[in-house]
């Protein structure tokens, strides 16, 4: 992007925060403490990894010789694959959590936010949680780039993968969420620690669904709430410029679990053609695509889109 092209979007970034009103965009910092009541009843609970108080969800049988575990996309959290849990916990035991920089866990003190960084911090949530096993592992977007390294960097501690709507290859998208925009751009960051439009964060949410008309209100309080976790702004910046994507896509052809390919047909983000390249670099995997929906496929139709992920569970 040219120079020009760049200020003149700080520019009209600024122009549309000065629209909305600063005093109605005001958002100073949340505590965990505060977010916590709403957004971390039981199951939830916190566990000490890499210096951080994660926040976790372990649900369903214990003896479950493979359990799955989920990791969600960037700004999101744990509590996008609640339709997922739901249907999968009667017989598999179910792993989610919030990754450094997101949901409840924020940011990571360090402030690495390398993708081998998370890659290893899925191996230490394991090791924490005494799973020595190896497991199903899943992700969404930025978090099914971080499974796919995880099962290339430690490749006995993941039997199987399922990718929904993954990150990993360099991809020019048709569409970008207006979060993602102001969060790459450098010069905002003192402006965004303590300006947040609502109405940013719900354009967001709506230009990830295939079905804009699905997005509620709770779910647009839950990703504007939980944006405002203390730290997770500023590791937003810090994810996307230490995390391109794209930067260890050759090693998506080393992968050699048995993996299922999920995406929406209507994936404004990541555009569906990346679907096919992960079919073709992983030998012998699966991909289903779901008409009518967008990047979040799992949240935006948890029915339609585990039936293919209980199916493929239940596979030798």
């Amino acid at each position: 992007m040219s120079k020009r092209r760049w200020a003149a979007g700080v520019v009209l970034a600024l122009v549309a925060l000065a629209g909305l009103g600063v005093s109605q965009a005001w958002a100073p910092d949340r505590s965990v403490q505060a977010l916590s009541a709403r957004w971390a009843p039981a199951p939830s609970r916190f566990i000490s990894v890499m210096d951080m108080q994660v926040h976790v969800r372990d649900e369903g049988p214990r003896d479950d010789p493979h359990p799955l575990v989920l990791l969600h996309g960037t700004s999101a959290s744990l509590h996008t694959w609640d339709g997922w849990v739901s249907a999968l916990k009667a017989q598999h035991r179910v792993i989610r959590v919030d990754m450094p920089g997101f949901g409840l866990t924020g940011p990571n003190p360090t402030n690495d936010y390398r993708l081998p960084t998370y890659a290893d911090f899925v191996i230490a949530v394991l090791n924490q949680l005494g799973v020595q096993q190896p497991v199903v592992l899943g992700g969404n977007s930025f978090g099914g780039e971080v499974a796919w390294k995880t099962a290339v960097d430690h490749p006995t501690r993941v039997s199987r993968l399922v990718l929904v709507d993954s990150a990993g290859y360099y991809f020019e998208p048709r569409s970008m969420p207006i979060g993602f925009k102001l969060a790459r751009m450098p010069a905002l960051k003192p402006v965004m620690a303590k300006l947040l439009p609502r109405g940013a964060i719900e354009s967001s949410v709506r230009n990830v669904y295939g079905d804009p008309s699905k997005v509620t209100t709770e779910l647009v309080d839950r990703y504007y709430e939980l944006t405002l976790r203390a730290g997770n702004r500023a590791a937003l910046s810090e994810r996307f410029t230490q995390a391109p994507t794209g930067q260890y896509a050759d090693q998506v052809k080393e992968v050699r679990q048995p993996t299922l390919i999920l995406w929406g047909a209507q994936d404004q983000l990541i555009p569906p053609d990346n679907a096919q390249r992960f079919q073709r670099d992983i030998p012998g995997s699966r991909l289903v695509m779901f008409e009518g929906l967008g990047h979040v496929p799992h949240e935006e139709d948890p029915a339609r889109t585990v039936a293919a992920v209980q199916s493929f569970l239940a596979q030798p």
